[in-house]
């Protein structure tokens, strides 16, 4: 994705069916909104939005894809769009503007500026899984149903390929522990193997395809939520401002959660006032994926994606299985063992196949959507000035 400059932007922008008006039951026109400018008018509209949200936000906490997993991330990033949408036609609906109006506005657009680091940084931690993936299907490869029966030659280089993905999915401080309890080669050259890998994954971890070095997300999801405090006083634009700068937070801050980011960091202060509708979701959604963070066998992941998960425990469970292994040929209970938990592999590796473009595509539908608007808004703020 392009850096987070935006000026001069022209990038593409395409409305297509994500339009949340298109999910409206029995509510007010937005041609009342737009064009009527009655205050009774735009209440009704401004309640119809927090209402749409609160509705897709309790669709998000109640629905039947697992919390976290691409799918759900997926849900997550179309649900983002839709919000977008209606606020995009509420900012430029609106005809009133006064100095704390651009100002709110303002804030909004810096937050969202903000947030287009995130998504070039998420971008490369899905590029990352990507590689994961690579590892493993040279596993699924050595180990496939072809290979009968199972011997050191297959096993052997499996294991090299497990034990550096699982380098690789551990932070640097981490790394040397799985070494020192693993053997690449089953008692053979060991040391030249364990070299290598970790020359590769050190090197893999310094990639950075759009964000620097010192860059952060905690620094970065810190700043997008700094000062922004409920509305309080009466100025009508205030309300749906708030509400799409705490939807623009909390999406963030559950894409960083999920996926792999430069610096993770979850210690994100929400607090939303129980008085508007959306509150109950977002803040349900918050608090189990916090509590997912906490579980015991969670708290180190590099990523809370249920597909990393699951990646985790099929790759430590398929190495326990490797160490145990005394001689070939293999007892016929430990070869089904394995070949069990190489099924479970491969049925990960295909949800990462198959989820990981549509996810990385609607993520960038993001970045550009947030650029769009952002022209937009610049672009009728000197309109109007002319």
């Amino acid at each position: 994705m392009p850096p987070a400059d935006l000026q001069g932007s022209s990038a593409p922008f395409a409305f297509g069916a994500l339009s949340i008006l298109s999910f409206r039951r029995d509510q007010p026109p937005m041609d009342a909104f737009l064009h009527g400018h009655d205050a009774g008018g735009e209440q009704r509209e401004l309640v119809a939005f927090q209402r749409q949200i609160a509705d897709l936000f309790q669709d998000l906490a109640s629905g039947g894809d697992d919390i976290l997993s691409i799918s759900w991330m997926r849900r997550l990033l179309d649900t983002f769009l839709m919000c977008q949408e209606e606020f995009r036609m509420i900012l430029f609906g609106y005809r009133c503007p006064s100095d704390p109006v651009d100002r709110l506005v303002s804030d909004f657009f810096d937050r969202a500026v903000k947030a287009l680091d995130i998504c070039n940084a998420v971008r490369d931690g899905i590029e990352q899984i990507r590689q994961w993936r690579m590892h493993l299907e040279i596993v699924l490869e050595a180990l496939g149903p072809q290979q009968r029966p199972l011997g050191e030659g297959q096993l052997r280089r499996a294991k090299k390929a497990l034990i550096e993905l699982a380098i690789l999915m551990l932070d640097d401080k981490d790394a040397g522990s799985v070494l020192s309890h693993r053997n690449l080669s089953f008692g053979r050259n060991g040391g030249s193997s364990s070299s290598s890998s970790n020359d590769r994954s050190a090197h893999f971890r310094s990639r950075s395809w759009s964000i620097s070095r010192s860059w952060s997300a905690a620094r970065q999801l810190q700043a997008i939520g700094s000062n922004m405090a409920a509305p309080r006083g009466h100025e009508v634009i205030a309300v749906p401002v708030y509400t799409m700068s705490s939807v623009l937070l909390f999406v963030m801050w559950a894409l960083v959660a999920a996926i792999p980011c430069q610096d993770r960091g979850l210690q994100v202060h929400f607090s939303i006032p129980r008085s508007f509708a959306w509150a109950a979701p977002i803040t349900s959604l918050h608090e189990r994926i916090m509590e997912e963070s906490k579980k015991k066998d969670r708290k180190n992941s590099v990523g809370l994606l249920t597909e990393i998960h699951h990646i985790e425990e099929r790759v430590h469970h398929l190495l326990d299985l490797m160490d145990a292994v005394v001689g070939f040929p293999m007892a016929e209970d430990t070869e089904a063992e394995l070949r069990q938990g190489v099924q479970e592999l491969a049925q990960v590796c295909e949800a990462l196949k198959e989820g990981l473009d549509p996810l990385e595509r609607q993520l960038r539908e993001v970045f550009l959507r947030i650029v769009r608007s952002r022209s937009e808004r610049v672009d009728g703020t000197l309109n109007d000035a002319e």
